[in-house]
């Protein structure tokens, strides 16, 4: 069984948070079975004209049999003035995987989420369908993904839309070297109803081990959603980089 715990001290801000989940990110690479963790936490207070207090923390827990894989993860991003909430996000996302084969996955997920920078009040997932490892090794993965999910989303100003969308990604992780890793991951949702109404996302990380406990990570994320809540730019994107500090077996 492998255990981590992982903390990550940003930089005084917290990033906008992607309105698609990249869930490629949180599976913990292991082949053997059993519970592994992890957990992240910051804060900041910075005070000029005004004050401004950031937190940030979320938690991951993944629990792996021979053919089964249960997912948990949960987020919260605050960036607060004295006047208002500048951020307010958050995000819960349960997922199972089964493996049929040693290229087939079957996976279900439910998911909610807030978002206020993009005006999502709330926004539901339930879905399902299959995953396919396309290539395996030491030095790189390819996975492909598609599944059909069921949309919920409360908008601010009280609008409601519900639909079902057909949710594709392609994965890749990198490691040419001990120290060095890649990792990607790009989306692409059409609406079933209307394929002109649909997200595409790409989620970019470079990770550079300093130590055996130390990293240092660089991320850049990219959104691009066709029908945006009214007032939203269509194209959102961000560079966050960091340090990760890592103990554990």
């Amino acid at each position: 069984m492998k255990k981590i715990l992982i903390i990550s001290l940003t930089a005084l801000f917290i990033q906008v948070k992607a309105q698609i989940l990249n869930v490629e990110s949180f599976r913990i690479k292991t082949d053997t079975t059993g519970l592994a963790g992890k957990m992240g936490l910051n804060f900041a207070l910075t005070k000029n004209t005004q004050s401004l207090i950031s937190i940030g923390t979320n938690i991951h827990i993944q629990y792996k049999t021979k053919r089964s894989l249960y997912l948990l993860y949960g987020n919260y991003n605050l960036l607060s003035s004295e006047s208002q909430k500048l951020v307010d996000n958050s995000v819960f996302h349960i997922r199972y995987n089964y493996k049929i084969n040693k290229i087939w996955r079957w996976e279900f997920f439910v998911q909610g989420q807030k978002n206020s920078v993009s005006k999502i009040e709330f926004r539901g997932l339930v879905g399902t369908g299959i995953r396919i490892k396309l290539s395996k090794n030491d030095k790189f993965r390819y996975y492909f993904g598609s599944t059909s999910m069921y949309e919920h989303e409360t908008q601010s100003g009280g609008q409601i839309v519900e639909l079902w969308r057909w949710s594709n990604y392609f994965s890749m992780s990198l490691f040419p070297t001990k120290t060095f890793s890649f990792i990607s991951t790009t989306y692409y949702q059409p609406a079933f109803s209307h394929f002109s109404d649909y997200r595409i996302a790409s989620q970019n990380s470079l990770i550079s081990k300093i130590t055996d406990k130390l990293a240092f990570k660089t991320g850049f994320n990219l959104n691009y959603d066709a029908q945006p809540v009214i007032g939203i730019p269509k194209l959102q994107y961000n560079l966050i980089s960091g340090i990760l500090y890592s103990f554990g077996k």
